[in-house]
């Protein structure tokens, strides 16, 4: 079997089990146990259970020590304590581009990461103590949103839990922005809820972006064909995998993929220098055959 072929089939039944969880309504447990599944494709012996249970032990812990009574605001600077003080979790600024930064097993193993899996052993410590807590797809750094009785609070897991006002907010946006200060109101509608699926599939990017850096074109390919299983119509997603696909000399994959880009960004700015790949791929498709 080549490389690639196998690349294809590797860990089929985590890729499965990975479907079947964003498709379904489970809740507590799900975000790690998906983030887990990702995992398990490159580490083939991995146990997701185990790890879930560690998570459940953490939560058991620290709601112990908590009182019926205490409010929200108590709890989150407990979590704070416990995670970032006791635990010893934070960022891994020194080597972000790490792939390990986006495997779940490896940030509760090392306690370090990058905002989206500091944010979900946020999430999953923090729902376990009672916290109403949800990702937020904030534009390049992910952050926890807390539902509180007066309101919101937007936490930074990548700083320790700091909670973020709206100022800090529309400065972190207006530097994104070249020095363009959004309002509030642009602020504010950044902060909705992202999905189970959506936190995976910004997950599975962040370590598409780390291979692709890398030039591990095989490896990349697995995190895309994931991104794809979870985002069928995402355009650029298909784009990029018939690239890989083409990278990798599995021609009659790179084809329909540029045709499903093709159909469904018909006017996109590429979608000439796509149809010149899709001429190119078919010349030497009937030449190969």
């Amino acid at each position: 079997m080549r490389p690639t072929a196998a690349l294809a089939v590797r860990n089929a039944e985590a890729a499965a089990r990975l479907q079947r969880l964003v498709e379904s309504n489970a809740a507590a447990g799900s975000l790690a146990e998906g983030a887990l599944l990702i995992a398990q494709e490159h580490y083939p012996d991995l146990d997701v259970a185990r790890y879930l249970a560690r998570l459940d032990t953490m939560g058991a812990v620290l709601r112990a020590r908590l009182s019926e009574e205490a409010g929200d605001v108590e709890r989150i600077r407990a979590l704070n304590r416990f995670l970032f003080e006791e635990q010893g979790f934070g960022p891994n600024a020194s080597d972000f581009a790490d792939p390990r930064n986006s495997f779940l097993n490896e940030v509760l193993e090392r306690r370090v990461g990058i905002p989206i899996t500091l944010s979900i052993v946020y999430i999953e410590v923090g729902r376990r103590i009672g916290l109403a807590l949800d990702g937020l797809s904030f534009p390049q750094h992910f952050l926890v949103r807390c539902a509180l009785a007066d309101g919101a609070a937007v936490l930074d897991p990548f700083l320790g839990g700091a909670s973020l006002s709206i100022d800090e907010l529309q400065r972190r946006l207006g530097a994104l922005r070249l020095g363009h200060r959004p309002s509030r109101a642009e602020v504010s509608a950044l902060l909705t809820a992202a999905s189970r699926r959506e936190i995976l599939a910004r997950m599975l990017r962040n370590l598409k972006a780390v291979y692709l850096e890398a030039e591990r074109f095989g490896d990349a390919l697995v995190a895309v064909d994931r991104i794809v299983m979870l985002t069928p119509t995402a355009a650029t997603e298909l784009r990029d995998r018939g690239w890989l696909y083409h990278r990798l000399d599995c021609f009659g994959a790179a084809l329909a993929d540029y045709r499903r880009y093709l159909e469904l960004a018909p006017l996109a700015a590429d979608a000439d220098e796509v149809r010149s790949r899709v001429v190119e791929l078919q010349i030497l498709a009937s030449r190969l055959n």
